[in-house]
């Protein structure tokens, strides 16, 4: 006889603590739930809610709440005649995205290359992400001394030669609104670490086709920077070469920038972009 009651209390919590984490899961769950609905809907080219259910093991109001939570993202859409839910056209550009970015890394290494070995310096390539550049690929240089930036690496998009072509394509509205908000670091006496300084760089850029960070970020290092366009002719990544600035005095840059255009062009044609 003592003993049930005790029992009776150390399961009470139990279920109350089960109870807590359905009414009100964690995060992680609610993540996991909602790739799970996504997997889901992609597999079967769309479901009705019922079946969502059945397949997830959810109840049907978790199902309900999580695809309403998506859609409005726009993860996922609904059919209100067929009652079908749907990958929505957020989902469809962040897996474009990935593609996008894949084939990018594929096609771009032959254009890396030939453009290490017409300049003896290493070739990049780069994408803006959230106003900062992330290096995804590169061919590094055979001579002793090179620079080097390793695939996932972030820079400064103000201080950057890849940033800075990238930037050049931007209504300048749009370049305010991103950088206004924020102090533009200075890394060293170079370095365009306010917004009127960028912009007139900018200007310049526009002109001449081809960005130059002229150890705007690392003293000692120079870089040629050009532009890749996708099929709206929106500037998606930017491929440059970076080297010891003894090696790329201004007679270099400017023998070596129409090259970089050159190679910039010849990648966005490749990809379908339109320059």
């Amino acid at each position: 006889m003592p003993d049930h009651p005790l029992k009776q209390e150390t399961q009470r919590p139990k279920r109350g603590r089960k109870a807590g984490e359905n009414a009100v899961p964690s995060s992680v769950q609610v993540l996991d739930r909602s790739l799970t609905l996504l997997d889901l809907i992609a597999s079967s080219d769309g479901a009705v809610l019922t079946e969502l259910a059945d397949q997830s093991g959810m109840a049907p109001s978790t199902v309900h709440r999580l695809l309403t939570s998506l859609a409005g993202h726009g993860m996922v859409t609904h059919d209100a005649e067929t009652g079908a839910w749907t990958i929505g056209l957020k989902a469809f550009e962040i897996g474009n995205a990935f593609l996008r970015f894949r084939k990018l890394g594929a096609i771009s290494r032959p254009f890396l290359k030939q453009l290490m070995e017409r300049s003896g310096e290493t070739a990049n390539i780069g994408i803006e992400d959230g106003g900062d550049v992330v290096f995804i690929s590169q061919v590094e240089s055979h001579a002793p001394m090179r620079a080097f930036f390793r695939p996932g690496r972030r820079g400064p998009i103000h201080a950057s030669g890849i940033g800075k072509a990238t930037l050049s394509t931007w209504p300048d509205g749009d370049i305010e609104r991103l950088l206004s908000p924020r102090p533009l670091a200075r890394f060293t006496e170079k370095t365009r670490d306010s917004l009127p300084k960028l912009m007139v760089d900018l200007a310049i850029i526009r002109t001449r086709g081809w960005s130059i960070d002229d150890e705007e970020h690392t003293l000692g290092m120079r870089c040629l920077a050009a532009p890749i366009f996708n099929e709206y002719g929106e500037a998606i990544a930017g491929i440059s070469i970076s080297g010891p600035a003894v090696r790329l005095p201004d007679a270099v840059l400017a023998e070596l920038g129409p090259v970089v255009r050159a190679a910039a062009d010849g990648l966005t044609r490749a990809m379908g972009g339109r320059v």
